[in-house]
């Protein structure tokens, strides 16, 4: 079981689900995402859905943070539109958050379900880009 060691952040948790119920509209985009950065804004986004394989809401987030000037992220998490809740984020999300913010919590579960974790730990074993890049000293 995993030990909480990061305070659940509530107020992100409602930005998103504001975000999923006000904006998501329609099959293009179904999912919201909220981060808070470390200077405490909270950064706000929705995925793209194509059949192509459009990004994930935690994807747009990422790039919406940086155009805000925001490269270190605390805390993420994403929410179904239609109440569908909290969304733990997909394998393909989890490897870009883990290389992006190593450091980064991700919050899953719902209600006293809800626990924030480290990125690490809903990608054991992970593959650290970062780690396998050589060095050219």
């Amino acid at each position: 079981m995993t030990a909480q060691t990061h305070p659940v952040d509530h107020e992100l948790i409602q930005a998103a689900a504001d975000v999923a119920r006000t904006r998501c509209r329609g099959d293009n985009h179904t999912m919201a995402a909220a981060a808070r950065a470390q200077d405490g804004r909270v950064i706000t986004a929705v995925n793209a859905y194509h059949f192509t394989g459009g990004p994930c809401a935690e994807l747009v987030l990422i790039g919406a943070a940086a155009a805000q000037g925001a490269y270190d992220l605390d805390t993420i998490v994403a929410v179904g539109d239609r109440d569908r809740g909290v969304v733990p984020p997909c394998g393909r999300c989890r490897q870009v958050l883990l290389d992006y913010f190593p450091a980064l919590h991700v919050i899953v579960g719902e209600g006293d379900g809800a626990r924030a974790v480290p990125i690490a730990e809903l990608l054991p074993e992970g593959y650290v880009w970062a780690d396998h890049q050589l060095d050219t000293d």
